[in-house]
């Protein structure tokens, strides 16, 4: 097993930097993506960090908006925090900064990274900046994450209409809110979170994941209907055969263990959204967890 493990917060996500004993005083622990996650692993005594994340550029001291925080022991310096809207390669950058500050600081020789959402992108472009030097990358286990496409980034790029919806109730407001929100706050993750963006990307990371163990986790609580399967089913913001990372070339992803939720959502925010349980999110559920563990100790 590594010596840690380190959380990685998605696009847009407000997340401050957290160890096994240090975390926000007040509100969410972790922010809204982690913190149920990170309790389980605290608990179970696996050493556990936070990745600072943050809508631009800048500091992490606190997240005044949904579900927040406040009150953080620890404010690392930008150059070390995640960018959550901005682009996949410069938060590549900031992580893996980020991680060869952990390592330096707190001794860790090597890691696991277990990523959210664009967490697994950002996770993804840190491992191949540390090729550069700094702690070993065991295991990345993902968790919704837009391997080949997102909702949100398919929409804006057009590849996908309200056509696609078919009606159903949910993706529509789903789109009818994904639009402006990605207009008022992307500094270019929008962009990069659609198919045809992240399939160029993909092929210019063959090698970078070589040697490490990945485990894809999709969600699919949306499937009125089965096609396009670029959309169909989905978890609010991915497709489940994107979270699954189904249609990534071998050469991409030599060494994939895949598995699927189909009654579950992207985050809190959907089940928030669409009155479920929060257990029904990828980031709250103990079966989720359950699964995450097996990844971390194969």
């Amino acid at each position: 097993m590594a010596d840690a493990v380190v959380l990685v917060s998605g696009g847009a996500a407000v997340t401050p930097f957290t160890d096994s004993d240090r975390a926000a005083a007040s509100g969410l622990a972790a922010g809204n993506t982690m913190t149920a996650l990170r309790e389980h692993l605290r608990t179970a005594g696996v050493p556990v960090f936070t990745a600072p994340a943050r809508i631009g550029v800048g500091t992490v001291e606190r997240d005044a908006g949904w579900q927040g925080f406040d009150d953080v022991p620890v404010v690392l310096p930008a150059e070390v925090t995640i960018n959550a809207v901005g682009s996949i390669d410069v938060a590549g950058v900031a992580l893996a900064a980020f991680l060869r500050w952990l390592s330096s600081a707190h001794g860790l020789s090597s890691v696991d990274l277990v990523g959210h959402s664009m967490g697994g992108l950002f996770s993804r472009a840190a491992i191949r900046e540390l090729a550069g030097g700094g702690p070993r990358v065991e295991r990345l286990v993902t968790l919704g994450t837009p391997w080949d496409g997102s909702v949100l980034g398919d929409l804006v790029d057009d590849e996908i209409s309200e056509a696609d919806a078919h009606g159903d109730p949910a993706t529509l407001q789903i789109f009818a809110e994904a639009r402006p929100y990605a207009a008022a706050n992307s500094q270019g993750a929008a962009a990069e979170v659609s198919r045809r963006y992240l399939r160029a990307w993909n092929d210019r990371q063959a090698g970078v994941l070589d040697g490490i163990p990945v485990t894809a986790i999709g969600a699919g609580y949306f499937a009125a209907v089965t096609e396009p399967a670029q959309l169909w089913p989905h978890d609010g913001l991915v497709s489940l055969t994107s979270g699954r990372a189904d249609q990534v070339p071998a050469a991409v992803l030599p060494r994939v263990t895949r598995h699927s939720f189909p009654d579950h959502v992207h985050s809190i925010f959907f089940t928030d959204a669409f009155g479920l349980p929060r257990e029904r999110a990828l980031t709250w559920d103990p079966a989720v967890f359950a699964v995450v563990d097996a990844a971390l100790s194969r």
